[in-house]
């Protein structure tokens, strides 16, 4: 009988004095990202506008059922991601695809901690554009539209294919995002 309490003693105490050290499980971890050199290329094709995209993207025909001539995807390869661009052109309808363009970006309230507006201006080229920053883990971070508030509009959407994670995309989203605005601040309508 003693020698089991003895043994139960010095079990308890092994068991206590393992569970008494400093003892810190490691964050869970993500993988280190390599981002290129920023160098841009001119896209011109039929399509009545023209600007310059990252280098090392890639300018993919959209093929969904209902895509229209102009509709394209930018595709980031090494980051999983796309910026899926539509055209549009109609004299009376802009002020229909600006509406539809914040319905849709705000439809992602639900999960977005919050969401910022960026206005460009370009009376020059007459491009008038608004980026919007989708904070949170929504399924798309940032969306774009730009207009000549007469005959042309451009939407963007960037997306990746990823369960949203704002914490391990926010490098990326980081990155992209000049981009974007690089887009924006080369696009030029043809007539």
């Amino acid at each position: 009988m003693k020698n089991n309490i003895l043994g139960l003693f010095i079990l308890l105490n092994l068991v206590l004095w393992s569970c008494g050290q400093d003892y810190v499980p490691k964050p869970r971890g993500y993988f280190r990202i390599d981002f290129p050199e920023k160098k841009y290329v001119t896209y011109d094709t039929l399509c009545p506008f023209a600007f310059e995209y990252p280098a090392y993207a890639i300018i993919e025909r959209d093929n969904t059922p209902g895509a229209e001539p102009c509709f394209f995807n930018i595709s980031f390869p090494a980051f999983n991601a796309k910026i899926h661009m539509s055209y549009k052109s109609g004299k009376e309808k802009i002020a229909g695809y600006i509406e539809d363009s914040h319905n849709l970006v705000y439809k992602h309230t639900i999960k977005a901690d919050a969401i910022n507006e960026k206005l460009f201006i370009d009376s020059v080229r007459n491009v008038y554009s608004v980026l919007y920053e989708i904070k949170g883990d929504a399924a798309s971070s940032l969306q774009f539209y730009a207009t000549d508030s007469l005959n042309h509009f451009i939407r963007g959407a960037l997306y990746f294919n990823s369960i949203p994670n704002k914490d391990s995309l926010a490098p990326v989203i980081k990155f992209i995002e000049p981009d974007i605005q690089h887009i924006i601040e080369t696009l030029q309508w043809k007539n």
